[in-house]
């Protein structure tokens, strides 16, 4: 239904606006399908067995979270052991960001290439409305110590509604996207899918299990890079064999992804400590589905500059966590100045920027 709106031109934030209303109207229509037919190991049966460890762990919070704003002293103070408990289970709760991570970036590509566009401009925005409630729900359990009054408001505005919004999204995908994934996948698509999961991991579940793949042979599926004659490609100021590229490629201290003129992502290389999550899938995609709906007027923005030759040039800086990220995109074009793409430079600068003074000795850290 969602999918129909969005062909007819409504607003992606207008959708989000009432995604939940929708979930409500047809909920009772709505079924669990046989899931007889999934070997363990699945990947439709990790993001099912991912979604029930997810629940239990939710309505288990819940009730300790319910039972603590019922208490009858309001100015006592929650005991600091059920809080240290509470903590550690809602960290592991919040490893709900890699189910969510391979659902945006494994399982919304291969949707869209069948022209399914709907989840990663809408579910991917209620996503993050998920992951905005759950980070207000663990600063609020942060604090050092808590009253009873105090909880009861924390209950009432963040933690009830981040509980909800997450068991929300639990049954949007049992029900809505899953489903409609399995009807619509092939079994190499699944393949795809289950051999780029590992990269990004798990949550809550061990994904063992007797499903094997297909062996791959799907055009998406991308090969190795392409060789002269001899095994080299040629520059102008050299040439490199490809074991030699790639090798150079996985050392560089920065993160490079290059989105060609049709916008679509073409090449990233895959160093050992990425900042944001590239998986394979993601080569052919549009480049505007790569990003959550929030920052996706940006990027269109910054390609459209650059292929009107407005700009050459586009810079950002972000605390991510601990990490201080430098991200700079730069027009590509060639000798003739027609543009031939974007190319997306990230690198954590969190220890250049933290240097002083000057070292001219040879000194290993």
């Amino acid at each position: 239904m969602e999918q129909a709106l969005l062909q007819e031109g409504i607003a992606v934030s207008e959708l989000m606006g009432m995604c939940d209303l929708h979930s409500e109207v047809v909920g009772d229509l709505l079924v669990e399908r046989d899931h007889a037919e999934l070997l363990a190991g699945h990947p439709v049966d990790v993001f099912r067995r991912e979604n029930e460890a997810l629940g239990a762990r939710a309505r288990q919070l819940g009730a300790v979270f319910d039972a603590w704003a019922d208490l009858d002293d309001a100015a006592s103070t929650l005991d600091a052991t059920a809080l240290d408990q509470a903590r550690a289970s809602f960290n592991l709760l919040m490893d709900v960001e890699k189910h969510y991570t391979r659902k945006e970036n494994l399982l919304f590509p291969v949707l869209e290439r069948h022209g399914i566009t709907g989840p990663s401009k809408v579910m991917w925005g209620k996503d993050d409305e998920v992951r905005a409630s759950m980070k207000a729900l663990g600063e609020a359990l942060g604090a050092g110590t808590i009253t009873v009054e105090e909880w009861r408001v924390v209950n009432e505005a963040v933690a009830r509604p981040a509980l909800r919004a997450l068991e929300g999204m639990i049954q949007k995908e049992e029900r809505i996207l899953l489903p409609m994934s399995l009807q619509t996948l092939t079994e190499g698509e699944w393949g795809e899918i289950w051999r780029q999961s590992p990269e990004i991991g798990w949550c809550e579940v061990d994904p063992e299990g007797p499903y094997r793949p297909p062996a791959p042979q799907h055009e998406h599926e991308p090969s190795a890079a392409p060789k002269t004659s001899d095994g080299a490609i040629v520059f102008p100021t050299g040439a490199l064999a490809v074991e030699q590229l790639q090798a150079i490629f996985s050392v560089l201290p920065v993160d490079l992804t290059f989105v060609d003129a049709d916008d679509r992502v073409r090449f990233f290389t895959e160093g050992p400590d990425r900042v944001f999550v590239r998986p394979k899938a993601i080569i052919g995609r549009k480049v505007e589905h790569c990003h959550p709906p929030s920052s996706v007027h940006v990027v269109k923005q910054i390609v459209d500059d650059f292929r009107s030759a407005r700009q050459d040039m586009a810079e950002f800086w972000i605390e991510l966590g601990e990490r201080f990220v430098h991200i700079r995109y730069f027009a590509v074009r060639n000798t003739d100045g027609d543009y031939l793409g974007t190319l997306e430079v990230t690198q954590d600068v969190s220890h250049q920027r933290a240097l002083t003074g000057e070292r001219r000795l040879l000194a290993y850290d």
